[in-house]
């Protein structure tokens, strides 16, 4: 059985046992009221998600993985423009984005991943990591800004972002190459003109910007309502529609030194990938570029189950003790029928006649 802790080991005891002091911790009332068990189930609770912390494992199947030295940034457009209905016919560009981002990780295994997205303000969405299925999904659960929220705003808005994370891995690993993709439809509506992408040609090593959407345009879905529909133009009173802006995609383009894609539908960004030139990069180890790793059999589930199970447990004692609990019933002294303040019955002597 193997570790791959979620955290530095020591720091997760630490975590565990300040949860389990707190559990013990004397309280006055709350120390006599609380029955034991109830201790010793939330003391295993902790004990549980600790163990699931570390994450345990079995040995598995050997499995064979590129070994592409490689940093990978994604800059994704999550501006309301995104959800204009012409991808791939009517499809919102969202499902574009998505299905590249995804597409060109697929072509790229063993390669470390980033996402940024930007609309009003540039976020960070995946720090760093080799975990394709991470980004995965992180791809799948992108959504656009919310439309009532949308203020304008810029297509360069991520530089100074995309800036200093190309020099922290130049930092940390100046071994590796750097490959950035830029994903969105140029549309710039923020009222200053878009602040170039003033970065180190020697920071980018490759990559492209992809273009999605139509010069036709297409209506805007709508986000963050209940009410669905499509984004209204003010002043008609119509749906309000995006196009693309080629032109300004290809300012990007220029900037970073790299080809520029229009995405028109799903290929498995095998073509994305062929622009990039690994080979001319020279990022694959040399000789063999694939190598073996150990394979591993995930045991956290088993134990996140139980933890389940056990807050189930808590919630169901919860909602029992918030239970009305029954009360004795009491008799009133001196009611009528009543012979005696202590409600002994007391026996009626009837008296013969005289004699």
């Amino acid at each position: 059985m193997s570790l791959a802790p979620l955290a530095p080991w020591p720091l997760l005891v630490v975590l565990a046992g300040l949860a389990a002091l707190l559990v013990w911790w004397p309280a006055g009332r709350r120390e006599r009221a609380e029955s034991l068990t109830a201790r010793a189930r939330r003391t295993a609770m902790v004990g549980v998600l600790l163990v699931a912390a570390l994450r345990p494992g079995l040995p598995g199947t050997d499995v064979t993985v590129d070994a592409a030295d490689l940093d990978v940034y994604f800059l994704a457009d999550t501006t309301t423009s995104v959800m204009a209905q012409d991808y791939a016919g009517t499809r919102p560009r969202i499902e574009g984005v998505r299905a590249d981002l995804k597409g060109i990780a697929a072509q790229l295994p063993g390669a470390r991943y980033t996402l940024l997205t930007f609309d009003h303000q540039t976020v960070t969405r995946l720090p760093l990591t080799s975990d394709g299925a991470a980004l995965a999904a992180a791809a799948d659960t992108l959504v656009a800004e919310t439309s009532a929220w949308s203020q304008g705003s810029s297509v360069t808005v991520a530089r100074t972002a995309l800036r200093e994370a190309l020099e922290r891995g130049r930092k940390a690993h100046p071994e590796r190459a750097r490959l950035v993709f830029y994903l969105g439809d140029g549309e710039q509506t923020a009222p200053d003109p878009p602040e170039p992408f003033d970065v180190d040609a020697a920071l980018v090593n490759g990559g492209a910007v992809l273009g999605y959407g139509t010069a036709e345009g297409g209506a805007m879905e709508q986000t963050g309502t209940r009410s669905g529909g499509h984004v209204l133009d003010p002043a008609t009173g119509q749906p309000a529609r995006s196009a693309i802006d080629e032109r300004q995609l290809g300012a990007i383009a220029a900037q970073l030194a790299l080809p520029y894609l229009h995405r028109t539908s799903d290929d498995g960004a095998a073509a994305v990938v062929d622009r990039v030139g690994l080979k001319e990069l020279g990022s694959l180890s040399s000789g063999d570029s694939t190598r073996s790793v150990g394979g591993r059999t995930e045991l956290s589930w088993v134990l996140l189950l139980a933890l389940v199970l056990l807050a189930a447990w808590e919630l169901g004692a919860a909602v029992a003790g918030l239970s009305p609990a029954r009360r004795p019933r009491t008799t009133r002294a001196g009611s009528s029928g009543a012979a005696g303040s202590s409600g002994d019955p007391v026996l009626a002597h009837s008296e013969g006649p005289a004699r």
